[in-house]
């Protein structure tokens, strides 16, 4: 070979291999409702999209507004990062979710293992937790590569929060083709939904085969979503975190006469349109001060209510009368999850309005009778603190387990024991790093972890996903989960030293905290 002809022959084969270095290095793009996005490739072989929107950003006259199909877009927009976080008070726990936050914020994030797909993989949706006032996706520990790669397509997303996500008056309620007002953190996680179902797809996530799973609000959101005749044919599985919404959603009337009020301390004219669009001329910051400097019984509404749209009734009582959607569930709780009521007089207070006739009994249970000071426990914690985890979360999750399992649906209860390390113990959100495979060395549920709390890491992934592939989570060498029912009400119980199958978790408190819930919903 001439040397020439030769020398010629090696530089097309250094530029063809060049162009394939360059081809197998490129960013993902897939076309999504709006356009093209370009996300990033994860080693070994999956794929990251972030930032996506999916619908238009809620500003001006979409400032309490339901959510609007986006807009498209030219050319391919840049997926390699998250959108903005809503808007939200900062506070300690929420420092990193709430940097740079703002209105324009319905994004969402997708990760997959496998690109391009080969074959359709279960989705899992995330809706994070924060009150229904704060949080957001766009967290470390949220990072979906971990979880992802035991063989699902992970979506999380944000939702408008507080002022702006659950606002209701007259004059919106006016203007809505639906006759109702806030909710629209709901209908935002409803269209993220709906994203999902005309989407996902092109990610290689099956459509059909769709888990919700939250912690705290998000949870909370999730028991809506089950009740909400909106999320028909949107939702196959469900998995509840800390978070079962059994009380607290006032009703849209209610929720209007707080609103007014909240817009006459704005200076708004009156008349329901004109004070509608005063507040939408408003910067949110503005919005968002006056709120939370309002916060309380006399504040406007800052979470779901009952608007007769996406929440026809009391979740409670759609449960209870079997007319949720009839779905797999998964469903518990922390051992300890937040403080309680901080004096004797108060705690007995607060047993009082949550166990009405019963009363005295629960006084006894947790130790406060004939002036007793309390009965602590080693796992549970003192008295005001059991209290906290069994009205707020455990006892109420027990009662939607039974109604849910009454109507002969699979349903898994279980309870996490293991405290974050270096924190005496378990407590709210301790799941968090564990469920997402994020065991982090510092920040807010941050470590040090070891190989103990990596294993079980490893277990509840595992549960997690077979539940969103099959509808159990039962498989391979796992521990087996018992499924629960109304007689036995077994559990898995997350220890330091593994799961463990029991039964009747806090029995004799939830019985009683059940028969209160039985009789407040006969009397509505």
């Amino acid at each position: 070979m001439k040397p020439a002809l030769k020398s010629t022959l090696v530089l097309v084969l250094l530029a063809v291999c060049g162009a394939v270095a360059w081809a197998a290095g490129a960013n993902p793009v897939v076309g999504v409702t709006g356009g093209q996005i370009a996300g990033r490739l994860i080693p070994p072989g999956g794929a990251a999209f972030k930032g996506i929107p999916y619908a238009q950003p809620p500003l001006g006259t979409l400032r309490w507004h339901d959510p609007v199909r986006v807009s498209p877009w030219k050319g391919v927009r840049d997926a390699g990062s998250f959108g903005a976080s809503c808007t939200q008070q900062i506070s300690t726990w929420n420092s990193q979710e709430a940097q740079g936050n703002q209105e324009d914020c319905l994004y969402l994030n997708v990760w997959t293992s496998e690109w391009p797909a080969k074959s359709p993989k279960p989705v899992m949706l995330w809706l994070h937790g924060g009150g229904n006032t704060g949080g957001a996706a766009s967290v470390d520990y949220f990072d979906g590569t971990s979880l992802s790669r035991r063989g699902v397509v992970l979506v999380t997303i944000n939702y408008r929060l507080g002022l702006f996500g659950f606002f209701a008056h007259p004059g919106l309620t006016a203007e809505s083709p639906h006759h109702s007002s806030g909710n629209y953190g709901l209908l935002d996680q409803i269209a993220a939904l709906q994203w999902v179902d005309a989407n996902i797809a092109k990610f290689g996530g099956d459509a059909k085969n769709v888990t919700v799973f939250g912690q705290s609000a998000g949870a909370v959101d999730t028991g809506y979503l089950l009740a909400s005749p909106l999320s028909k044919g949107l939702v196959h599985r469900a998995i509840q975190e800390s978070g079962p919404p059994i009380r607290g959603a006032a009703p849209l009337a209610q929720a209007e006469q707080l609103g007014s009020n909240f817009a006459a301390a704005m200076k708004a004219p009156a008349g329901g349109i004109d004070a509608v669009k005063f507040l939408r001329s408003l910067p949110a910051a503005e919005l968002q001060k006056a709120a939370v400097a309002a916060r309380g019984e006399s504040g406007p509404p800052m979470g779901p209510l009952l608007d007769g749209h996406v929440l026809p009734a009391s979740a409670a009582l759609i449960f209870a009368t079997g007319h949720q959607l009839p779905v797999p569930l998964i469903i518990g709780n922390n051992a300890r999850e937040q403080g309680g009521p901080n004096s004797q007089e108060a705690l007995k207070k607060a047993i009082a309005g949550n166990f009405g006739a019963d009363a005295s009994k629960a006084e006894e249970f947790y130790g406060v009778a004939n002036g007793g000071n309390g009965k602590d426990d080693p796992l549970y914690g003192p008295a005001a603190i059991q209290f906290s985890a069994d009205t707020r979360y455990r006892c109420g999750a027990v009662a939607e387990a039974i109604w849910h399992s009454d109507r002969k649906l699979p349903v898994y209860e279980y309870q996490f024991d293991p405290a974050i390390a270096g924190r005496p113990a378990t407590q709210h959100s301790a799941e968090l790093p564990f469920v997402f495979g994020n065991l982090l060395p510092g920040g807010f549920l941050g470590g040090p972890f070891g190989e103990a709390h990596r294993k079980i890491s490893n277990d509840i992934q595992e549960y997690w996903t077979n539940f969103a592939k099959n509808g159990d989570p039962n498989g391979g060498s796992l521990p087996a989960w018992p499924k629960f029912d109304a007689a036995a009400r077994a559990y898995l119980e997350f220890t330091d030293n593994g799961p463990v199958a029991k039964e009747g978790l806090r029995r004799a408190i939830c019985d009683l905290y059940i028969d209160a819930l039985k009789q407040d919903l006969a009397s509505r």
